[in-house]
């Protein structure tokens, strides 16, 4: 049974000469799973799902379920602001062995905290598997309050939330210590925080590189080693800042391919990093790598 806790990795979408890369994104899967990732997010921002057709995001699920296996857990992100057509592309998913769905709230409209619970309870009743809700009010305009989170957590079918509130301490305490549901930290230097404050685990872009590193952070925390995960923490706070200074997910891309797991390309309106930033990113890999 899948425990929704632990690293999981919003997966980079490969391109090569402006199409999916789907031998890449399948080398990349197996390569991320081989680490120890806990998960898998297809199809979600760091996977560039905004430029994706839906026959693109279906076949990409595919090449990564089949490339790591029907057990390995893989959640699907859904986004959109019109409910009806969220519905469809629930529906659409119903027949995938997938561990759930990850499903923001409408963007742009910003809706009100009614709306968004109405939103989410259709695409539940339509849905077959379990959903993580995606709080992320910088980019839909709209915050999930925790009232409205309280209300859907009462149905089982909602299983985690992925917080990515600004920092907002107060609404991340109540969601971890006021509601059941799996607490994942949705941005990448509070993690240290979230987890001591309770929190199950992270979807973490930066944690495609040395996720073993993530892990290792959240296991000291959860046995009371406080000092070794401050440690850990500490050496990655520079790489999570730079893997941020530009628009995610092209320094993470660039990381990636410096591995040799992937090309380096993006589809606009996204664009490769600068070269300034791919010499800092170059030296942080080799002290990243280091550790």
């Amino acid at each position: 049974m899948v425990q929704f806790e632990g690293i999981w990795v919003p997966m980079v979408t490969p391109f090569l000469d402006g199409q999916v890369d789907f031998a890449s994104a399948a080398r990349l899967a197996q390569h991320l799973q081989l680490q120890g990732v806990d998960g898998l997010i297809i199809s979600a921002t760091t996977g560039e799902a905004a430029t994706l057709s839906t026959a693109e995001q279906h076949q990409l699920l595919d090449t990564v379920i089949a490339a790591v296996g029907p057990n390995y857990p893989i959640a699907f992100g859904i986004s959109g602001n019109n409910t009806a057509e969220v519905v469809k592309a629930v529906q659409a998913v119903n027949n995938k062995p997938i561990a759930a769905l990850l499903i923001s709230a409408p963007y742009y409209v910003r809706p009100s905290q009614q709306g968004i619970l109405q939103h989410f309870n259709a695409i539940a009743a339509a849905s077959q598997h379990p959903i993580m809700i995606y709080n992320i009010p910088y980019r839909t305009g709209v915050n999930i309050d925790p009232q409205t989170i309280k209300a859907l957590s009462t149905n089982p079918q909602f299983v985690a939330i992925k917080e990515s509130a600004s920092g907002n301490i107060e609404q991340i305490y109540q969601l971890i210590n006021e509601t059941p549901l799996k607490f994942l930290s949705g941005e990448d230097h509070l993690i240290f925080s979230c987890c001591c404050l309770g929190g199950h685990g992270a979807i973490s872009a930066a944690a495609h590189i040395r996720p073993d590193l993530f892990k290792k952070m959240q296991q000291h925390i959860q046995a009371g080693n406080l000092a070794a995960a401050r440690k850990i923490d500490q050496q990655l706070r520079p790489l999570i800042k730079l893997l941020f200074v530009e628009p995610n997910p092209a320094p993470v891309k660039a990381v990636l391919a410096m591995q040799g797991l992937i090309h380096e390309e993006l589809r606009l309106p996204m664009t490769a990093v600068s070269a300034a930033t791919k010499a800092q990113l170059a030296l942080l890999l080799e002290e990243i790598m280091a550790i």
